[in-house]
């Protein structure tokens, strides 16, 4: 199908581009959102009579995303989820899930505007694009955890494996700190035999 776009549109073309797109993303996309009308004379036309309104809406939408971008961008916002000891999360961070952190936040996101490269199924750091308009969009930080203590140590600059590692040497020096004390009291006890048992034989 034909159609003529009524704003930018990622890989497709520039408001006012007749482009052919298939079918289905047209009637299923483009035209419900009302980023495309179907590319047809009188349509042509009307988007001629009205390119000038639709250049000065747009570039005011465009203004205000970027007001909304520079504020947006580079912020960190927590996800607290499930995980395994190795840092892999039951489940994943979807786009929603990054909408409602930002939107706890204090910023207007929409779960349509958050880009995934791939779902985030590991504990730490990410990088996600929130895109604000056909031209603007902005990056922020999902610093994803398993508790807001966890999220404040990753923030600090320490992964899932450092902190298990750390764990593991803190459990271990208790432990030897344990048979110590145990080995302590075992000699005490040795020393509180001896006289008894020296008593005895006199």
């Amino acid at each position: 199908m034909q159609v003529i776009l009524l704003e930018r549109v990622a890989k497709l073309g520039q408001m006012g581009d007749v482009v052919s797109v298939k079918d289905g993303y047209a009637r299923n996309f483009l035209l419900p959102q009302e980023k495309a009308l179907r590319a047809s004379e009188a349509n042509i036309k009307a988007f001629e009579a009205q390119k000038a309104q639709l250049e000065a809406r747009n570039l005011e939408t465009k203004k205000e995303a970027e007001a909304a971008a520079e504020k947006l961008d580079g912020q960190k916002f927590v996800v607290i989820r499930s995980a395994s000891d190795a840092g892999s999360l039951y489940g994943s961070v979807t786009p929603r899930d990054a909408a409602e952190a930002a939107t706890a936040g204090g910023f207007s996101v929409d779960r349509k505007q958050v880009v995934l490269k791939a779902p985030i199924k590991e504990l730490g750091l990410h990088e996600v694009h929130v895109l604000l308009h056909p031209e603007v969009d902005a990056t922020i930080i999902l610093n994803v955890a398993r508790s807001l203590e966890e999220a404040e140590l990753q923030s600090a600059g320490k992964s899932i494996q450092e902190l298990a590692a750390e764990a593991e040497a803190q459990a271990e020096f208790e432990i030897a700190e344990l048979f110590d004390d145990i080995g302590g009291a075992a000699s005490d006890d040795d020393d509180f035999a001896a006289p008894a048992a020296e008593a005895e034989e006199e």
